[in-house]
């Protein structure tokens, strides 16, 4: 279907056809014309107008990791597209599909240095730093290709954030246009039979096998279960891998758990995963371990020392194990009550890091099954990494190997937009809340019902404990003067509690969950009191 129309049209017209549905911002000069075209087709395609343009990039970051659909945002150029960089390079790390929608200096000053408003010496460049693929629309007849382009990118291979950039000039010029180009993604590639057979060759052979899952293997719940149930084998993960395998499950082991089997595993089955646990926090790697992956990025295989790598999609990859394994083994004798033995021996040994994890037992108790846990870099985030149950895939929202301070907040406004019938919790510890403090105002003005609790122990607290163990006790940059974070709230519109406990947590939790409208409850504590959570992380 040809039509005249600009730039901005275009590139609006092919979110709509590659169903885009919510999309958040602030607008600028540069992005008028977007803008525009954005308010024309408001009845197809919600924008929510956020205070920074770090929180419209964490939105859409909360929005591609807990619902596994695209995440849309736009900024203005330069300073805008750098204010979004922390969360860009974020969904790099932790493989969500988030498209970045920018605009440029006027097309025929790009690159010429002669100090235009917004301008970078190499805007694209930035980006494609940053991302997966980058690219620049120069002229509305190219857009609806090169939307359909990066929708194909974002849907094929493993997923990563994408950036388009249109010209401020170009976004309002008109032309005719073929507007009806569809995105065509990849199909993934399919297991190497040879590889599945000596993959299941030694994986049968194997008497302690582990599992590990990432953020790779969303798709394979079921059968990664089916996997574990055949092997007798657990499967644990570091962060976008928890809820794959439910930790009420026997064979779903938090991290602290699973550690009590690495010094005897020989076998890793590594599914859509780093390793990073293994190998960065465990780092103790067992003499005799041999290790199979199950990844969709080839260039993922030579980074770690691997038996057999078989390059394709989760789901494909652990199907055709199953298939080659079956006639390879007899039933195993269940190891059920030994995982089940272990969870609660783990528990017991970490029952020590407290308060933390008093309080992370009462959001578990009110939370939902299926409700969303947005960590933060806090003690409590970092005690929930091994101490907060997660039950399904996607429900356990973290940053990836970034770990950036002040993403969770933000990124939990995105969560809700996603899935709007389900609550949404998100922990923060003072110095990291105040990072997205402003879009407390988003969250009422778009009437988006995430719970912010915030722990408020008045000072950045692994600093803390870091200068008082490692540095003799200089203390610099540690200490935090916050406002009345009660009164903070209740003054932009939204409802605010104060929980000095973890009965007053649960019940403060129940009546803001029940409400389903936004809101905050503060939790204070003192400096320095929280058991450090790191000797369950970094055993290594």
């Amino acid at each position: 279907m040809q039509k005249v129309v600009t730039a901005g049209q275009a590139i609006v017209d092919g979110l709509v056809r590659n169903g885009v549905r919510h999309i958040f911002g602030i607008p600028g000069v540069h992005t008028y014309s977007l803008i525009d075209a954005l308010a024309e087709r408001q009845g197809e395609l919600a924008y929510l107008g956020t205070r920074h343009e770090q929180g419209a990039a964490y939105m859409a970051y909360g929005y591609a990791c807990s619902s596994g659909r695209v995440g849309a945002y736009t900024c203005v150029p330069g300073p805008g597209v750098l204010n979004t960089s922390a969360a860009l390079c974020t969904a790099y790390a932790a493989n969500a599909p988030v498209l970045c929608l920018t605009s440029e200096v006027f097309s025929h000053e790009i690159g010429r240095g002669h100090g235009i408003l917004h301008e970078l010496p190499d805007q694209l460049a930035i980006l494609r730093g940053l991302t997966k693929w980058s690219a620049r629309i120069s002229h509305p007849s190219e857009a609806p290709r090169l939307v359909a382009r990066a929708f194909e990118e974002l849907t094929s291979g493993r997923r990563r954030p994408v950036a388009l950039e249109c010209p401020w000039d170009t976004l309002g010029q008109k032309a005719q246009v073929e507007l009806d180009v569809s995105a065509r993604p990849m199909a993934p590639p399919l297991p190497d039979p040879e590889a599945i057979e000596r993959a299941a060759k030694l994986i049968a052979s194997a008497a302690a096998p582990l599992i590990m899952v990432g953020s790779g293997a969303l798709g394979a719940g079921a059968e990664v279960l089916e996997l574990a149930r055949l092997l007798q084998a657990p499967v644990t993960a570091h962060r976008s891998g928890r809820g794959i395998v439910s930790e009420d499950s026997p064979f779903g082991l938090d991290l602290a758990a699973a550690y009590a089997l690495w010094a005897k595993t020989d076998m890793l089955l590594a599914i859509g995963t780093r390793m990073e646990l293994q190998f960065i926090r465990w780092k103790q790697v067992p003499s005799e371990l041999r290790i199979v992956r199950i990844d969709i990025d080839p260039t993922e295989m030579p980074r770690r020392p691997t038996e057999v790598g078989v390059v394709t999609d989760a789901r494909l990859g652990v199907r055709a194990l199953l298939e080659a394994l079956a006639p390879r083994l007899r039933k195993r004798a269940s190891r059920e009550t030994e995982f089940q033995d272990l969870k609660a021996r783990a528990r017991r040994e970490f029952e020590v890091v407290q308060p933390q994890l008093a309080f992370l037992d009462a959001i578990r108790a009110v939370l939902p099954r299926d409700g969303f846990f947005v960590e933060e870099i806090s003690q409590v985030g970092f005690t929930a990494r091994f101490g907060f149950p997660v039950y399904e895939p996607r429900t356990y929202v973290a940053s990836g190997y970034q770990d950036n301070l002040g993403f969770g907040y933000m990124t939990s406004l995105g969560v809700k937009v996603a899935n709007p019938t389900r609550a949404v919790v998100s922990v923060n510890g003072d110095g990291g809340f105040m990072f997205g403090v402003q879009e407390l105002a988003t969250a009422v003005q778009h009437r988006i019902g995430s719970v912010a609790i915030v722990f408020n122990n008045q000072s950045f607290g692994n600093v803390l404990r870091d200068q008082k163990t490692t540095f003799g006790g200089r203390l610099l940059g540690e200490a935090l003067r916050n406002p009345d974070f009660v009164k903070l709230a209740e003054s932009f519109g939204a409802a605010g509690y104060r929980a000095a406990t973890p009965g007053q947590l649960r019940s403060a939790l129940e009546r803001a969950l029940a409400d389903d409208a936004p809101a905050l409850i503060e939790v204070p504590g003192e400096p320095g009191a929280e058991v450090s959570p790191w000797p369950f992380i970094h055993r290594g």
